[in-house]
């Protein structure tokens, strides 16, 4: 009777949690075969909705939304519903999506190049209209089934209650109000059903039962296919270096252009780096595709790559969830600077499946769907092998960071002048401090996971932007690695190494470079690797004291006339407080 109250109680638990969820509402855009005029416009990113006014009765409405980037990368549509936080609605390079939880007031769809919400290429706005007349009848349904699992629920939690107690079962009921001498042992079977409900979240969740369907195009789903990808791939036999990073480094880097060129020297590149992925994710990718710390040669790990907003919480939550486990729930939650967000972070280390409840939901919805995506996982691997870069730039764009004068030429798009003023944008004080201390907590954690492995760590920074000093970009060496005594070698390339990038010529927005500058980066980059295969032992290991290192970068900090004295700063202060 134990084990049934017990079960009952899971279930009255996970019902709680369904419908505290606004997945369970409606709240996920639907797929849908049907075509747009902005799935079939070329050449220029575009958005569109069908219909941009929506007539919503007593329970909502639906428009088609259908959006193309143009050139064949990836697009991130968000929606702003009535002035709230923008949340991912679709993602690809181009597609339609049915929402059908429209209400009156007003959402604003967004097609960003990127998931870091910088390079805004086209807008739509909706308006949600109050209409007479009856309710479409998905609407109905849906308010019925929500109705009916709170029935459900109560019902549930009554027999959960009844059944506690330990006396004999009753078959009927007294004739005369009795009272059982038995306690009721509620608290027991309320923990009870809390473990069996933590135990099957495990065993769907947090195996390859759930993760091994999780919709390709996702954030969730693209870190899945990616690391699983690479745990599986085998070795090449020669010297494999990784390359980590976030929409900077996966638009800036060519991994086949870096095998052409150093396949003399015997070196092979793997790229894993994704948009949206932050640096507290990285350690969690590591240990997922090297487990035991010694596969790869060199790890390259990018600094300085601009500040994360608050606002961008649950998307880090959902890209890492996959690579979670157990034990991550304190350590994970502790990355990020709002309650909110290390609420999210611990209760997605423990139930995974709250962090894939938007997922569940639409392959719920779509089941065929899904099962024809997740077959295409191979074709979106290619697609990342096979990607050169945009084409487009934003020359004849300058800015003077004294006066905060940004002039744009006429041949831009509004979104492209858009995309630039929004990269312009200074952060607070302390969004730069929290960055800092993520980014400089997230570097010493692979540090120390590789402290005693021969592979080798490289810190590169990356080109701060086409003018050569954005104000939320520009990171220095001391800010993300200060003078740690340790005795890892690290090799780190000169700040200044990628400083002839930073102009407009290499780069299609305010952040990320054109196919033209990830060219050049991946040269450089390459060369400045292969360079140091003189200084390599005979396992394999580059010799770098990271004391040296940190003093000779120290000296030309201070000496380069383009780097902000906001910067130095930074570096100075964060220096101070390491020492």
């Amino acid at each position: 009777m134990a084990n049934l109250s017990a079960v009952l109680f899971g279930i009255a638990i996970w019902l709680a949690l369904f419908l505290g969820s606004p997945c369970a509402h409606g709240a996920v855009a639907k797929q849908s075969g049907r075509g747009t005029d902005a799935r079939q416009t070329k050449g220029t990113p575009t958005i569109a909705a069908t219909p941009e006014r929506v007539e919503v009765t007593a329970a909502s409405g639906s428009t088609e939304i259908g959006w193309n980037t143009g050139n064949g990368s990836t697009g991130f549509v968000f929606v702003t519903a009535n002035g709230r936080e923008p949340v991912l609605v679709a993602k690809g390079p181009e597609g339609s999506r049915v929402i059908s939880w429209i209400r009156t007031g007003s959402y604003i769809f967004e097609l960003y190049g990127d998931a870091e919400r910088r390079a805004l290429l086209a807008t739509v706005t909706v308006s949600g209209v109050a209409e007479p007349g009856s309710p479409p009848r998905t609407g109905l349904l849906h308010r019925q089934l929500r109705w009916l699992l709170v029935a459900v629920l109560f019902a549930v939690l009554y027999f959960a209650v009844y059944l506690s107690s330990t006396g004999p079962q009753r078959t009927e009921f007294p004739a005369e109000p009795t009272t059982s001498p038995q306690p009721l042992h509620v608290a027991r079977n309320l923990l009870l059903g809390l473990a069996a409900f933590i135990c099957v979240d495990g065993v769907v969740f947090h195996t390859r039962l759930y993760t091994s369907i999780l919709a390709p195009d996702s954030y969730a789903g693209r870190m899945a296919v990616i690391t699983r990808a690479e745990k599986h791939r085998a070795s090449s036999g020669l010297k494999e270096v990784l390359v980590l990073g976030d929409s900077r480094m996966a638009e800036g880097f060519s991994a086949a252009v870096a095998n052409e060129l150093s396949s003399v020297a015997g070196l092979k590149f793997v790229n894993v780096a994704e948009p949206a992925c932050a640096v507290n994710i990285w350690h969690y990718v590591l240990r997922e595709v090297d487990p035991t710390g010694r596969r790869y040669w060199a790890i390259v790990v990018p600094y300085g790559i601009g500040f994360e907003p608050n606002s961008a919480d649950p998307l880090r939550i959902s890209m890492a969830a996959p690579l979670l486990r157990y034990g991550d729930c304190f350590n994970f939650a502790s990355a990020f600077q709002r309650w909110s967000g290390r609420f999210r972070a611990f209760t997605a280390c423990i139930l995974r499946g709250s962090a894939f409840q938007s997922d569940l939901v639409d392959f719920l919805e779509h089941p065929s769907a899904r099962a024809r995506s997740v077959q295409l996982e191979a074709k979106t691997l290619h697609s990342r092998d096979v990607y050169k870069g945009r084409d487009s730039d934003i020359v004849g764009t300058s800015y003077d960071p004294k006066t905060g004068q940004v002039t744009l030429p006429p041949r831009l798009t509004e979104a492209q002048r858009e995309a630039v003023r929004d990269s312009l944008v200074k952060p607070s004080q302390s969004e730069t401090q929290d960055f800092l201390r993520m980014q400089r907590d997230g570097i010493q954690k692979i540090l120390k996971r590789y402290s005693a492995s021969p592979t080798a760590i490289v810190l590169t920074p990356v080109p701060r932007g086409p003018f050569a000093g954005l104000p939320g970009a520009s990171m220095t060496f001391h800010a993300a690695f200060p003078t740690v005594p340790t005795q890892k070698a690290v090799l780190s390339l000169p700040e200044q190494t990628f400083d002839f990038l930073e102009k407009p010529e290499y780069y299609f927005d305010g952040l990320h470079l054109n196919a033209k500058g990830r060219q050049g980066f991946t040269e450089t980059l390459v060369a400045q690797l292969v360079g140091h295969l003189q200084s390599a032992d005979s396992d394999g290991q580059l010799h770098s004291d990271s004391k040296t290192v940190a003093g000779r970068f120290s000296s030309g900090i201070h000496g380069s006339g383009n780097r902000s004295s906001r910067d130095n700063h930074i570096s100075n202060k964060l220096m101070n407080e390491a020492n």
